[in-house]
């Protein structure tokens, strides 16, 4: 006798895996805008991952979790692959009629900037209302406040955050992109008095902790 997980593709095993545990609310997707990237990153053509998308958002709604899609190259890419805020949009349009409620625009390589995140963002937001866009950003070391400043006065209020900005894509062509770091955003919110609903202590003793892990 079958079970379900003879029916699970390989690819969405692992969302499969996750929805089993009630300690985690969302669930994560990286579509790719760039045809090139998206075989790269995921092994799968952009219609392909449609359908792996579709998939795992059929298991989020039975498992009562939130999928959070990840528009990857979102700002631009390397490889010469169409991009503008056109491409975007067409993409948000194919896929919020699945019921994804939440979108992610991911800077992959850390190629955005203030003028394209204001662009997308203050494009995006107005003419989808319904829907809840996000901000994952890669920065240097010297770039991170004008990226925030330029999505958060264009209307987004989701970050993407990591402690002490580890980790990245080992695609961007600067060695010192990483993801935004989580104290900066902290520290700008904490600038525009804005309350980012954290445990203090417990933030701090990550911090602490993850200069032991990962140096």
């Amino acid at each position: 006798m079958q079970g379900l997980h003879d029916f699970i593709p390989t690819e969405t095993r692992g969302a499969e895996d996750a929805c089993q545990y009630s300690e985690i609310q969302y669930l994560g997707y990286p579509f790719s805008i760039s045809e090139t990237f998206q075989k790269r990153n995921t092994n799968a053509t952009i219609a392909e991952s449609v359908e792996r998308t579709k998939f795992i958002q059929d298991m989020c709604v039975r498992h009562e979790k939130e999928l959070v899609l990840y528009i990857s190259m979102g700002f631009g890419n390397p490889y010469g692959d169409p991009w503008n805020v056109e491409t975007v949009h067409r993409w948000v349009d194919a896929l919020v009629p699945l019921g994804i409620r939440t979108f992610s625009l991911s800077d992959t390589i850390g190629c955005s900037n203030p003028q394209n995140i204001s662009y997308l963002f203050s494009n995006l937001i107005p003419a989808y209302p319904d829907i809840e866009f996000g901000a994952h950003l890669h920065t240097l070391p010297h770039n991170w406040r004008e990226k925030i400043e330029a999505a958060w006065t264009s209307g987004c209020r989701r970050f993407d955050g990591a402690l002490r900005g580890f980790g990245g894509c080992p695609m961007a062509k600067d060695d010192l992109t990483g993801n935004m770091a989580m104290e900066n955003l902290v520290f700008f919110l904490d600038e525009a008095k804005v309350e980012p609903g954290l445990d203090r202590h417990a933030f701090g003793q990550s911090l602490a902790m993850a200069d032991e892990v990962f140096k």
